[in-house]
């Protein structure tokens, strides 16, 4: 229902007049309710856990960081592993645990997005660090404790992670660090030795499906049961790939959600495309192969690395002496690195025909 607020008239002198407006300055003013916006908002912002119970998978790692905040034990900490798995998930919803509603004003958040050279480190970071938090209210123990969160650390320079070394010895009284990346190794072994680690591995298929049933069901979809295979196994353990695959379905398709909807949104070569390819790969000729493949590709619109990729799986699937499996893969690999730096298409699916063609002719001979 629209809110309705009448005002008042504000004569010359800024004072509110309480005589009758004859000149209809005084009118009763409908504000209309703001639009919703929660079919605008990305779901992988709407379905951000909130709590740590809401984290989908991890949860030995998420039980421990649990029980070291309730006990007042936070140690520094090192979050590393593939995106979309829960790093910045779990470490904010440890900031809403201890902070509350007011967990904005206690931590300091710096992304890759941010500067964050030597010059940052020494001013920002350790102005926030250095300044002691008062807690009115409440635990006042668990409170005082500020939390410096760096989203995408293996992003800081060299200098910047040696500056950081000392801050954060000297500022560990009432300022917990929070390190997060994708790249361990890129974080130097002097940051690593005051951290508590923790690996984030990619989502077992089994944790994704069940998180987005969680949001079918929310959101009222209609996805078979192919759909979301073909979501869960598209997403490759990431969660946030997971819901954009999903969303972006829905918004391109508004109807139900099929395993072909799915691949045909996200340009990946279905499994019986594949299928068909590794047939005509194994066994037509060379021309042949090369006509057909090359025919596919303009027809579906596929990329020929996505290809090779899948290839490369089903080529594990398939039974060969490893030897001709060996040199198999290494053919494909050397085709993959090939194309990331973007080698003509048609002379590499002249290659990838070769690859196999070369592997037949080693079979046949292996059977003799």
């Amino acid at each position: 229902m629209a809110e309705v607020i009448t005002v008042m008239d504000i004569d010359d002198d800024n004072n509110p007049s309480q005589k009758p407006n004859n000149n209809n300055k005084g009118k009763n003013v409908v504000v209309a309710a703001a639009p919703s916006h929660g079919k605008a908002t990305p779901w992988v912002e709407k379905y951000r856990p909130q709590s740590l119970a809401d984290v989908a998978a991890h949860r030995d790692i998420v039980d421990t960081i649990d029980r070291l905040t309730s006990e007042n034990r936070l140690p520094h900490l090192l979050l590393y592993g593939p995106p979309g798995t829960g790093k910045t998930s779990t470490i904010l919803a440890v900031a809403r645990k201890l902070y509350g509603a007011q967990y904005h004003n206690m931590i300091l958040e710096l992304n890759a997005s941010d500067d964050r050279g030597i010059d940052v480190v020494r001013q920002q970071i350790q102005d926030f660090a250095s300044t002691q938090s008062f807690s009115f209210g409440g635990d006042s123990a668990k409170s005082s404790v500020k939390l410096v969160l760096l989203d995408e650390a293996d992003a800081m320079t060299k200098d910047a992670q040696f500056a950081l070394r000392r801050v954060i010895e000297k500022y560990t009284r009432n300022t917990r660090f929070s390190l997060i990346c994708n790249h361990v190794n890129k974080i130097i072994p002097a940051l690593q030795s005051r951290c508590t680690r923790f690996r984030f591995a990619p989502l077992e298929e089994f944790h994704v499906s069940e998180r987005l049933k969680h949001v079918i069901e929310t959101e009222g979809l209609d996805v078979s049961e192919s759909g979301l295979a073909a979501v869960v196994r598209l997403s490759n353990g990431d969660m946030r790939k997971a819901l954009n695959i999903l969303q972006s379905t829905h918004m391109a398709s508004q109807q139900q959600i099929t395993e072909e909807a799915v691949y045909l949104c996200t340009g990946n070569p279905l499994p019986k495309d594949i299928e068909q390819i590794s047939y005509w790969l194994l066994n037509e000729s060379f021309a042949e192969s090369f006509k057909r493949i090359s025919d596919m590709k303009t027809t579906k619109g596929l990329a020929l690395i996505d290809i090779v990729r899948e290839v490369t799986m089903f080529v594990f699937k398939i039974k060969m002496p490893p030897d001709v499996r060996v040199q198999l893969i290494n053919d494909l690999a050397d085709i993959e690195y090939r194309l990331t730096f973007g080698c003509n298409d048609r002379l590499q699916l002249g290659s990838l025909v070769a690859s196999f063609t070369t592997a037949r002719s080693a079979l046949v001979s292996a059977a003799k």
